[in-house]
């Protein structure tokens, strides 16, 4: 059974599991005064019943897991900033599956009370040491008990990116008309910038793909910083689809984030950074269509500074 039959199989089953995937794709005008013949659009995938992106992934990562019997009755384990692990909470719950996340201690309240609130099981790691202690943590129980768990592994599993190639980027083509000069977005797992990216060079060789890099500190939830010794680079990602790096402070991204809620639009961090790369990007093509991604919810993220006037 393909993935797709999977998914379809999984949705007659569980029809709450269709409301993922076809979420808007809408005009941002934030820019339009500044870069008046830059069309901006943005796709708003806190749509998604778990608030974000990460439920695609996961849902193709889980319908292959059961299809293929690898899970065999173990719990689904992974690590997670927090989205995630939402998504397998969620997902995982609506299957009947157990689920256990190892996120960073300092992920949101807000992520980590809906995990618990969808059953799962929740495991925190020292937050100074970041995502990729997470990461280890995961691999580490599941090397330690792999009678007890079944290691989904989101950077590192194929249907990540592959969630991306067949349905984000699909939905982007056919929203568009195919008409994208570029496209913006980061890396958590490196599954949206890979799927997505290799669809629309696909489509179009010259289609220029950004890829926003956050600063190692204070950070930016749910994107990693990479280029530094020891960062733990996902083996999804393939950083060849990718044109050009661009490095953003948190600050800017937090004001994008404003920028956006006051336009109705109440997205997290990840989004705001996102928007800083679009406009440096507008700013080089100085013409064209360029599509970014609103990854999440911005009620996530209400216990945080992101939202403080303080």
């Amino acid at each position: 059974m393909s993935a797709p039959d999977s998914i379809r199989d999984l949705v007659r089953r569980y029809p709450v599991l269709g409301l993922i995937g076809d979420t808007p794709l809408v005009p941002l005008d934030v820019f339009a005064d500044e870069f008046p013949h830059v069309r901006v659009l943005a796709k708003v995938e806190y749509f998604n019943p778990g608030g974000s992106i990460k439920d695609r992934p996961v849902l193709r990562m889980l319908a292959e897991g059961l299809a293929s019997g690898v899970i065999g009755g173990r719990t689904v384990l992974d690590s997670s900033s927090g989205n995630a692990g939402i998504a397998y909470a969620m997902i995982g719950g609506v299957l009947g599956l157990p689920v256990e996340l190892v996120v960073p201690g300092n992920a949101s309240l807000e992520r980590k009370r809906r995990i618990l609130a969808h059953g799962a099981t929740l495991t925190e790691t020292d937050p100074l040491e970041g995502y990729d202690e997470a990461l280890r943590h995961a691999h580490r129980l599941a090397e330690d008990f792999p009678e007890r768990y079944w290691l989904c592994d989101q950077y590192a599993n194929d249907s990540n990116w592959l969630a991306h190639h067949e349905g984000t980027a699909e939905e982007i083509l056919a929203q568009t008309g195919g008409d994208v000069t570029c496209f913006v977005a980061g890396v958590g797992t490196g599954g949206t910038i890979t799927g997505v990216g290799r669809r629309l060079k696909q489509h179009r060789a010259d289609t220029l793909v950004l890829a926003v890099r956050p600063e190692v500190f204070p950070g930016i939830e749910g994107l990693k910083p990479l280029g530094h010794p020891g960062d733990i680079v996902p083996a999804i990602l393939d950083a060849s689809v990718v044109d050009r790096w661009i490095d953003v402070a948190s600050e800017p991204a937090r004001e994008h984030s404003r920028a956006l809620a006051r336009r109705g639009l109440f997205a997290g961090q990840s989004s705001g950074a996102y928007l800083e790369g679009v406009r440096l990007a507008a700013r080089e093509i100085s013409r064209g269509t360029i599509v970014t991604i609103l990854n999440d919810f911005g009620e996530r993220y209400l216990s945080t500074p992101l939202w403080s006037r303080e």
